[in-house]
This record gives structure tokens, C-alpha cells and sequence, in this order.
């Protein structure tokens, strides 16, 4: 079996508190693109899990989130088969772009399907839930509502159908980092001060704000100027995605996109992308 794991974009996100776990809560738009990993699976008898990737930048052992689904699939429905996996990289990992959390979703939807286990949709969201709080979504696709961690999630109407460039720096982020050095000033607490709920009623997307891009900015500097190239091009958003390294710019016109896509790649490594409904994801 061949499956694409799509990478996602946060059209806005927003922090709203802290929680006891030390976690955030957050408000968060996904949109699928078309930027893709493949995971090829290959079952045989036996439990073993074998995990083998492209990309010598991650550890493709135990600790990597497809050997963990896999697993966890395993233990759930008592499974008594194996499989080998191999991952081929396109999304950057560190982008945030969820190139793991989608390839974990892979991973489950493909292996319920190979191995025949019978599981749902929603108990295979349970299971990715346990992984992270992104993997749910890529069980999804289109484009969604993330609340609490991001894991609970509500489904919207597809966008017309939009061009995203993805300027992709080459380094990657620590969400973890990120999130630890927020500042009070980066929580968004009142539904009234939220743009993501102006959006839901309005659907005016250029006003939508990824409330993490201070503290990135703050840590990483040369991420700054990005957004405001990609307005300079015509983009109608433009935004670091979740807690970056990557950052976007939407057009409705694919003659802008193709324009800002040069000169991004003036700048370094850029892809000309589009959004994808739900009707084709997985």
C-alpha cells in the first residue's frame, strides 16, 4: 500500500490559556495542502514493526511517532501481524507543518486497512490523540476547527480552492521552545478579541493572525520579514504555520503565486502548493 501524508497550514491560531498538564489551550484553523510524505506499508506475519525513512535527520526507530502508531495499533486490536514501513521525506520536519503527525495518521488509517482491524474513525483518533494532539486531524483533512489542544476538532466548509507558496528556511523550530517562552501578551482570552471567530462568521480571512509569531520572532529574527515579502507579492495572508519554521502566503490567482514563488526562491527554498478539500483526503 503507497499512501500521501499531506503536511497542513494554520490559516490562524490562537493561545488561550495554559493548562494544568502544561499544555495550551488553543484555537487553530487546519487547511490540508498539497505538499506530501509518502508512507509505503508492506504487512507480513508476525509482530515485528520495521520503520525505515529517507531522511537521516530523524530518528527512525521506537521513539518515532509511525513505529508508535503502529504499535499502538497493534496493542489495541491485538493484531498478529507486522509490517514494514518507509517514509519518504517532502515536508520539512520542524516546520510546522505536521509532517510526523500526518505520517502517524498514515500509518494508522493504512495499517487498519492492511491488517484489517476494523477500527473507526473515531477509534483511530483516540489512538492518535495518545500520540499527539495534530495526528487526529490528519484523520480529517480539509479544512478544520481545532480546539483544547487542538485535538478537538469540528468540521468546515472547503475554501475555494486556493494557491499556497511555502517558504521553507532551513532550519527547524522547537515547538516545545516556543510555547515555553510565550508572554502573557501572546493569549487571546475573550471571544471578542478572537479573529479566527470573526472569520467563522464572516469568512474575511485576511484578518487572521497566528498569535505565536512574536515569541517566534523574537527567537528567530530572521523569520520576520517573511510575512510582509509575501504581502508585498500580492499574498492575501501571510503567516509563520503553527510554531514555524515555515511560512505562507495564499493567493487566489495562480499567476501572483508563480510570480511570489520566484522571488521566494531568490530567498531560499520555496514550493508552490494548493489547498485540499476534504473530499480527497484520506
Amino acid at each position: 500500500m503507497r499512501i500521501e501524508a499531506r503536511a497542513k497550514i494554520n490559516l490562524g491560531l490562537e493561545v488561550i490559556r495554559k493548562r494544568p498538564d502544561g499544555y495550551h489551550d488553543i484555537r487553530t484553523l487546519f487547511q490540508e495542502v498539497g505538499l506530501a510524505d509518502v508512507l509505503e506499508i508492506e504487512a507480513f506475519p508476525g509482530r515485528e514493526i520495521r520503520l525505515e525513512g529517507d531522511d537521516r535527520s530523524i530518528a527512525w526507530d521506537a521513539s518515532n511517532l509511525v513505529f508508535r502508531a503502529a504499535r499502538a495499533l497493534q496493542d489495541r486490536t491485538g493484531a498478529e501481524l507486522g509490517a514494514v514501513l518507509r517514509v519518504t521525506k517532502k515536508i520539512p520536519a520542524g516546520g510546522g507543518l505536521g509532517g510526523g503527525s500526518s505520517d502517524a495518521a498514515a500509518a494508522l488509517a493504512g495499517l487498519n486497512d492492511v491488517w484489517k482491524t476494523g477500527c473507526t474513525r473515531n477509534e483511530l483518533a483516540a489512538l492518535g490523540r495518545a500520540l499527539g494532539a495534530d495526528v487526529p486531524y490528519f484523520l480529517r483533512g480539509g479544512l478544520c476547527l481545532g480546539e483544547d489542544r487542538g485535538d478537538r476538532l469540528t468540521d468546515l466548509a472547503d475554501l475555494p480552492p486556493l494557491h499556497v507558496v511555502l517558504a521553507l528556511p532551513p532550519f527547524p523550530v522547537s515547538t516545545a521552545l516556543v510555547y515555553r517562552s510565550l508572554s502573557p501578551a501572546s493569549l487571546t482570552s475573550a471571544d471578542k478579541d478572537s479573529k479566527i471567530n470573526r472569520f467563522l462568521r464572516t469568512g474575511e480571512l485576511g484578518s487572521l493572525e497566528n498569535r505565536l509569531e512574536e515569541t517566534i520572532f523574537r527567537l528567530f529574527p530572521e523569520l520576520q520579514d517573511y510575512p510582509a515579502q509575501f504581502r508585498k507579492n500580492g499574498a492575501e495572508l501571510s503567516l509563520v504555520t503553527g510554531s514555524g519554521s515555515a511560512v505562507f502566503g495564499l493567493f487566489r490567482d495562480r499567476g501572483g503565486a508563480e510570480r511570489c514563488l520566484a522571488d521566494m526562491r531568490s530567498r531560499g527554498a520555496a514550493v508552490l502548493v494548493e489547498t485540499v478539500p476534504r473530499a480527497q483526503g484520506r
